[in-house]
């Protein structure tokens, strides 16, 4: 079975925790991406996403400029290693409902991405379950404040 190395995508934009917020959405427009991998050096430490930015952040009023992407990055990611089957990776994103992994190396150093759009334009793998899986409806997380949202 093909490795992940050989349909996964190698030319990957980063961000560093350091970055502002501001920079990391700026890249996601110019590279027309929602998600993007957060490194120290070469190292991943994190994940941030238009979705963190727009909760974690805009939602709370905070200033784009002024807030660093380590503040609201999620740290504990998900992510697979270079010379993982497919097969395997296919496995692990159904079983987590993710739509998008890291990849790294056995050092942990980012090596690229691979999406399931990546798996099923560039793999012989058969990706109908994986898509069933991860597309399955989950619960909404609501607040517990009892209180319904308005609607315009």
């Amino acid at each position: 079975m093909q490795a992940i190395s050989e349909v996964m995508t190698r030319d990957v934009a980063t961000v560093g925790p350091n970055d502002t917020l501001q920079q990391a959405a700026q890249l996601m427009r110019d590279w027309n991406i929602g998600a993007v991998p957060v490194c120290d050096g070469r190292r991943l430490v994190g994940m941030i996403t238009d979705r963190d930015i727009t909760i974690r952040a805009t939602a709370e009023g905070r200033r784009p400029d002024e807030v660093q992407v380590s503040e609201i990055m999620s740290d504990e990611v998900l992510w697979c290693f270079e010379d993982q089957t497919v097969g395997e990776v296919l496995q692990q994103m159904g079983d987590r409902q993710i739509r998008r992994l890291p990849v790294v190396s056995r050092n942990m150093e980012l090596a690229g991405m691979v999406a399931l759009g990546d798996l099923a334009t560039r793999a012989d793998a058969d990706t109908d379950s994986t898509f069933e899986d991860i597309s399955a409806p989950q619960p909404p997380e609501r607040p517990s404040t009892g209180k319904q949202p308005s609607r315009h």
